[in-house]
């Protein structure tokens, strides 16, 4: 049997993978990842976390391990998410995460410890294309699908994942976990963006503390099409395209969304619903799976987001032509393409390009 290491995060899903390989009769050594050395209260990289993976892995009789990756994930997740909003960009910290630090770090310390495997609790599959190569597939969850966030990965990675849970529902999940008797069975979920705190929330709130404590943010104006003052936000760092709530706009009746930001004059557009939608999204890096693959794809532009129809432009072979006027994408979003619900390519939204 393989030897495969587990990154145990001390949540339900990571140590029922765990405890599932374990019954398969694989090798198995948890590992916990130590990221966030700040404060936090999300249930991830906390010191009961990394107890909680201990514990499991103890009543399942596997070695345990705790890599510190922190000034990792400090370069390529915490400073590159506050670059990101000083930029006016969208950051992704899940998906840099899974880049960077539990796809490529972990790889790579995996191959200096010997093992064969790398698994994860994430909820997707690895699927054999009809080409024999691999892709992400979504997971059977359809409310847990984690497939978005690591649409990323490559041939390589995807030869050595396994991801245990992902054929079943988070129900059932919880279900093997009691009947396991293990001690994650009934614990919350861990939230996004592990480094800002519930307090005084992950919304706006709790996100311009944070960013405040590293950046200045700087108000903005809002103005209509003709030019005209409506209203203001006390950070253009953290307006979006296509937002409506959180605007101060006087009390206007109508709905106004966010349909352009001049990041640089901090000046923020507003109009109709009509006017947030667009015919074409440029992904300027978008990269396939294995290879460009013609026809029609469904689009996701956010981890729990609508599924669109679309095609790529033929001339270009980077902008996501939808079939139907879409909602317009925050610059940097992550913009991922299916068929038969296994990814194909994904990369960036860049700036909304002019139609032909």
């Amino acid at each position: 049997m393989a030897e495969i290491l587990v990154a145990l995060s001390g949540g339900v899903d990571s140590t029922v993978a765990a405890a599932l390989l374990v019954q398969g009769g694989h090798d198995v050594t948890g590992v916990t990842l130590k990221l966030w050395g700040g404060e936090t209260d999300s249930g991830c990289c906390s010191v009961s976390d990394v107890e909680d993976a201990r514990r499991v892995a103890q009543q399942l009789g596997i070695d345990h391990h705790v890599f510190n990756f922190g000034d990792d994930f400090d370069k390529f997740v915490v400073d590159p998410y506050v670059a990101d909003y000083a930029a006016g960009k969208v950051p992704n910290p899940c998906i840099e995460c899974n880049r960077h630090i539990k796809f490529d770090k972990l790889f790579r310390r995996a191959d200096a410890l010997g093992f064969d495997l790398i698994a994860t609790g994430h909820h997707a599959q690895v699927i054999k294309a009809d080409d024999g190569s691999l892709r992400v597939g979504r997971g059977a969850d359809p409310t847990k699908d984690q497939s978005y966030v690591l649409h990323m990965l490559g041939q390589d990675q995807l030869r050595r994942l396994r991801l245990p849970v992902g054929t079943f529902l988070k129900d059932r999940v919880r279900e093997l976990a009691s009947e396991l008797g293990l001690r994650t069975a009934n614990k919350p979920d861990s939230q996004d963006v592990c480094f800002i705190e519930r307090t005084p929330g992950r919304g706006e709130a709790g996100r311009r503390v944070f960013l405040g404590e590293r950046i200045p943010l700087r108000p903005a104006t809002i103005v209509d099409q003709s030019g005209k003052t409506v209203g203001s936000a006390p950070s253009i760092e953290l307006v979006t395209v296509g937002q409506r709530k959180g605007l101060d706009l006087g009390g206007a009746p109508d709905r106004r969304y966010v349909i352009d930001i001049d990041h640089e004059a901090a000046v923020v557009t507003v109009g109709s619903f009509d006017e947030t939608l667009t015919e074409r999204t440029a992904v300027p890096d978008l990269a396939w799976t294995n290879g460009p693959v013609e026809g029609e794809f469904v689009v996701q532009c956010s981890a729990h987001g609508s599924r669109k129809p679309a095609v790529i432009d033929p001339v270009d072979g980077t902008t996501v032509l939808w079939n139907e006027p879409h909602q317009r994408v925050a610059l940097g979003q992550s913009v991922v393409l299916y068929v038969d619900d296994t990814v194909v390519g994904g990369g960036m939204a860049g700036p909304t390009p002019a139609s032909p």
